[in-house]
């Protein structure tokens, strides 16, 4: 099975990789509702496992490979150590933060949410999801860009990321409801602020 994994990966990498990660990132999503969130069978979201996967095949596979390539071939050290560290903190400086971003961003037009609703998303679970990211991935990655030959490098990180990933789609859900809320809050809010006899009328 591996030796086959690795033809089919050595001709079509991009793609291979973009349908390992879109399983993965699905497959987060179902950790996350049924063995977290113990949502059984009958209630699960269909829907926002496929949003998760959408996301995992159509941006992170074809962006992390790329960046993944990128890193390899554009960051050099003096040393092999001070190429592994520069490489990490590219990774984890600039990839991390903007991934997490997108990743949000992505999630909420897909919910079908306004920008506005989106940006309180981000307020709501961004900066969580970017600490805990640096609780776990630094250390991943120094290992990862170490000793996985670049055409593994996301694969490694993906095995890793199923557990990650239903993190993610965990807060991301908690955003989501958040938000939810607060719409709630604000529209019952309005209408407890107008006239009774404006309401009489209406009715």
């Amino acid at each position: 099975m591996f030796a086959w994994y690795n033809r089919v990966l050595s001709k079509r990498p991009i793609l291979v990789q973009c349908i390992t990660t879109a399983f993965l990132f699905g497959t987060g999503d179902v950790i996350a509702q049924q063995a977290i969130e113990r949502k059984g069978i009958e209630h699960h979201e269909v829907a926002r496992t496929l949003r998760m996967a959408g996301f995992g095949g159509c941006f992170a596979g074809p962006v992390l490979s790329n960046w993944y390539r990128f890193v390899e071939l554009n960051i050099k050290g003096t040393t092999p150590i001070t190429t592994l560290l520069k490489k990490v903190a590219a990774d984890q400086l600039l990839c991390a933060p903007i991934f997490i971003g997108v990743f949000f961003s992505a999630q909420g037009l897909l919910e079908g949410k306004s920008v506005n609703q989106i940006q309180e998303k981000l307020e709501n679970g961004y900066t969580t999801a970017v600490l805990a990211n640096y609780k776990i991935w630094p250390a991943v990655q120094l290992i990862n860009f170490y000793f996985t030959p670049l055409n593994y490098r996301l694969m490694v990180s993906n095995i890793v990321s199923l557990g990650w990933n239903a993190y993610l789609s965990l807060v991301n859900q908690s955003s989501s409801a958040a938000v939810s809320e607060d719409l709630k809050m604000k529209s019952s809010t309005t209408v407890s602020n107008i006239p009774t006899e404006d309401l009489q009328q209406v009715a």
